[in-house]
């Protein structure tokens, strides 16, 4: 009896590590009848080639179903003011969008190539642009900053009919590049800058600031509990930022949960990181443990029917 349930323990054990990578697949081949199907949006740079590559890289595979655009330079032009139409677009994304209260989620597929923006800095600048309960998948074949893949974003809910405000759109994007000047000028972890805006607008939530004044004090407030030093011009980037989102009077109570829910993945984030000196270990260890708990399971086996 005890060799029974051991065998049977061990097949929960083996079925529960596999069956994850066939919801997934699953997931990807249902059609969700409310929303219809995920709309992937391509960068028009992209070659042939590296199309299919990004196909590959989203999980495309034979049987997927999806709705097929493309983010052009007009389509720049069209979601955000003063952008260049003749700019190089590599970006692409899948947007799936999900049910209320399921939250935003980014996937960064090609964390490789993605070279500047992270999957909490795109989280941000979206719940900025109003996009909710959706899960987004970024790829690129190539090394790019990752930025153009906000417009293929801003086009597959365009073409949804569920267009987003312009102007929140452009305060979107300009929150995209104070976050990845932020990383880049002022030295500051990506994801301390992710964690940073996500706080500011925690608090903005918290307290509605009626004034300029009151949204530097938030700023300056938030700097000094996290301990990040930025020099007057930087500090004023994110004073200016947040005087247009509070100008805009977007309700972020209406996001608060995604807001904590993003503070808790960046601040795991940033603990992996902390921690990633023992994770090679770590990993060669569980794999060890698994290979001897099957090769027990047929020793099992062996001992019941032998």
């Amino acid at each position: 009896m005890k060799k029974l349930i051991t065998i049977a323990l061990l097949l929960s054990l083996m079925v529960g590590l596999t069956q994850p990578a066939f919801a997934a697949d699953n997931d990807k081949k249902s059609i969700n009848e409310k929303f219809g199907l995920p709309i992937v949006v391509y960068g028009e740079t992209l070659t042939g080639e590296q199309k299919k590559e990004v196909q590959d890289q989203l999980g495309m595979e034979d049987g997927t179903e999806v709705e097929e655009f493309t983010a052009t330079g007009e389509d720049l032009v069209k979601y955000i003011e003063g952008e260049n139409r003749n700019a190089r677009m590599f970006s692409s994304a899948m947007i799936t969008r999900k049910e209320k209260g399921e939250g935003l989620k980014v996937n960064i597929v090609t964390p490789e190539n993605i070279t500047e923006v992270t999957n909490s800095m795109y989280s941000n600048a979206l719940l900025t642009a109003g996009v909710e309960n959706a899960v987004v998948d970024v790829a690129s074949p190539i090394k790019v900053s990752g930025h153009s893949a906000l417009v293929g974003i801003y086009k597959a809910y365009d073409v949804s009919g569920e267009k987003l405000d312009t102007v929140r759109m452009e305060v979107a994007n300009e929150e995209l590049t104070v976050a990845t000047e932020l990383a880049k000028e002022a030295g500051i972890d990506k994801e301390e800058v992710s964690n940073l805006l996500t706080e500011i607008k925690k608090e903005i939530a918290e307290q509605d600031p009626a004034t300029k004044e009151e949204v530097e004090q938030i700023v300056e407030e938030k700097l000094q509990t996290l301990n990040i030093e930025l020099s007057p011009e930087d500090r004023q980037l994110l004073i200016d930022l947040f005087e247009k989102m509070r100008s805009l009077d977007i309700n972020f109570d209406n996001v608060q949960q995604q807001l904590d829910d993003l503070t808790n993945d960046i601040q795991t984030t940033i603990k992996e990181i902390v921690k990633d000196e023992g994770f090679g270990q770590k990993v060669s260890d569980f794999f060890t443990g698994l290979l001897n708990a099957i090769a027990d399971f047929f020793k099992s086996i062996k001992n019941l029917f032998g």
